[in-house]
């Protein structure tokens, strides 16, 4: 009888609690550690996610591609150069902003409706008094930027078209530096100057809080205006970039169409050998969607194996048991239990060991995957856990079937002589 089998099952995990603990000890970790790793894959998939969806679902981003090469009066690509040779390289492909001019004509572009150049400055140091604070991000843009960008003050005020026109020297700090100069909540710093790489800046706005992502503080960031920042911190630089916002989330693909056939006109580039990149955020999500999805994948396959060495470990075991218990199964097969009733005694000893170990593993995995990430937070997802408790209970059947067939093989007269 099944209740029978149960008695007899529980009984022997019992008999030997160190045992069966260090046996259920390998399913914990394995199932613990499948819980945490997905979790893991999908709190760093869902903080990506929400980053790039910050951004909006209309805007572009034009990058510059690779080294060009000069010659006949006209930019040429590396390609053309293989199948040319006449010309010399010159210097890598860039962007200017007499592009950004242009990407910004109504006439030319009638889906565009936003267009902000963008450098990327490394390396400032921003200091008032005695304390200074190395930023992680500096931004020098125009007035259209954040609201390409998607992006707010929390108090004071943005730049306009007239500070960059007046070549004002404002800046926009985050949250971060905020409170790292001016102490407290930050606050006390609007309307304040602050040294930019030793030059002085008057600080108009705090940045929207926006968190962290990953490892990376997402406050500890400037903005800048374009012209500002060409004065004093970078020079005349070729742009980093170049950010396109379209009309509506339907005008992308036509706004994308339209920002690539001025550029080629400008550069003199076709499809084929364009040396600039044109990227929409909606492809940049699918993309960030599709590694996070098969990190979180492989980060599972791997914590399985762990599980297999624990089911490993449940089939060890129970060999252990069936020699042990030789002589019991010689007298219970002499007093009439068939083979069918052997098999489901230590079957269901090892799915049980398996299933007690998979739910102290379930619980310890959501209980560690409440804890911060790498500066995410983890999601457990429901799919996870049954998945891990499932493969776990599998496990113990499929690694408890050949000791179980193996005791329930021995001849009664062989069991009732084993000493």
């Amino acid at each position: 009888m099944l209740s029978e089998s149960l008695r007899f099952a529980w009984r022997g995990v019992t008999a030997n609690k160190v045992r069966s603990a260090l046996t259920m000890l390998g399913v914990l970790i394995g199932v613990a550690s499948v819980i945490v790793l997905v979790a893991a894959g999908n709190g760093a998939s869902k903080s990506v996610n929400a980053t790039l969806s910050s951004l909006g679902t209309n805007t572009l981003t034009v990058s510059p591609g690779a080294a060009t090469t000069t010659g006949f009066g006209r930019v040429r690509t590396n390609q053309d150069a293989a199948a040319n040779p006449i010309g010399t390289l010159t210097r890598p492909a860039t962007l200017s902003l007499a592009d950004a001019d242009a990407l910004g004509d109504a006439a030319a572009g009638p889906a565009v409706a936003a267009v902000a150049a963008v450098i990327n400055i490394n390396s400032v140091v921003a200091s008032t008094g005695s304390t200074s604070h190395t930023v992680a991000s500096t931004v020098a843009t125009t007035a259209e930027y954040l609201a390409i960008a998607n992006d707010t003050v929390s108090l004071g005020r943005t730049f306009t078209t007239a500070d960059d026109a007046a070549r004002s020297r404002v800046v926009l700090v985050g949250p971060t530096i905020a409170r790292d100069l001016a102490g407290g909540d930050g606050s006390g710093i609007i309307n304040q100057q602050i040294q930019l790489n030793g030059t002085p800046f008057t600080v108009i706005g705090i940045l929207q809080a926006k968190g962290t992502t990953g490892a990376r503080d997402s406050d500890d960031r400037l903005i800048t205006p374009l012209t500002a920042a060409q004065d004093h911190l970078v020079g005349y630089a070729d742009l980093s970039s170049i950010a396109v916002q379209a009309r509506s989330t339907d005008d992308v693909e036509a706004a994308r169409a339209q920002v690539e056939t001025i550029l080629d006109n400008r550069r003199h580039t076709t499809a084929t050998n364009r040396d600039f990149t044109v990227t929409t955020s909606a492809s940049m999500l699918s993309a960030a969607s599709s590694i996070t999805s098969t990190l979180t994948v492989m980060l599972g396959a791997i914590a399985a194996i762990s599980l297999l060495v624990g089911g490993i470990g449940v089939m060890n075991i129970m060999l252990v048991t069936v020699t042990e218990r030789t002589r019991e199964i010689g007298i219970r097969k002499a007093i009439g239990a068939d083979k069918t009733g052997i098999v489901m005694q230590f079957l269901i000893e090892a799915v049980l060991l398996s299933c007690m170990g998979g739910v102290a593993g379930v619980t310890l995995g959501v209980g560690l995957a409440q804890i911060e990430i790498a500066g995410f937070h983890a999601v457990v997802s429901a799919g996870s856990v049954i998945v891990a408790f499932g493969f776990a209970v599998a496990v113990g059947l499929f690694f408890g079937i050949y000791p179980a067939t193996r005791a329930a093989s021995l001849r009664p007269i062989d069991a009732l002589r084993h000493e």
